[in-house]
């Protein structure tokens, strides 16, 4: 077993999370310090997860692009979109 440095610390918590944490340790057999720890360290792992980003899937039914660009590459569609704006 590794010995690791204790901080004793006090906190505030309400009287009724701290009555609901104490029963929740004693059915569980273990300090009410345990269970804080426990807590804590599953609080800071979760913290440390980054969740990988998805793009949602928003692509639709349909059967491709309309004529005139039907057969148009990415340039010619653009120049639609902003044909009589600007320059």
């Amino acid at each position: 077993m590794i010995w690791e440095p204790i901080l004793k610390t006090t906190i505030e918590i309400s009287d009724d999370l701290a009555r609901t944490a104490k029963a929740h340790a004693a059915r569980e057999n273990i300090t009410l310090r345990a269970l804080i720890e426990r807590g804590l360290r599953l609080v800071l792992r979760a913290d440390r997860k980054e969740e990988r980003f998805r793009l949602r899937d928003a692509s639709v039914a349909g059967n491709g692009l309309k004529a005139p660009y039907s057969d148009s590459d990415w340039a010619r569609i653009r120049e639609s979109i902003y044909e009589g704006r600007g320059n």
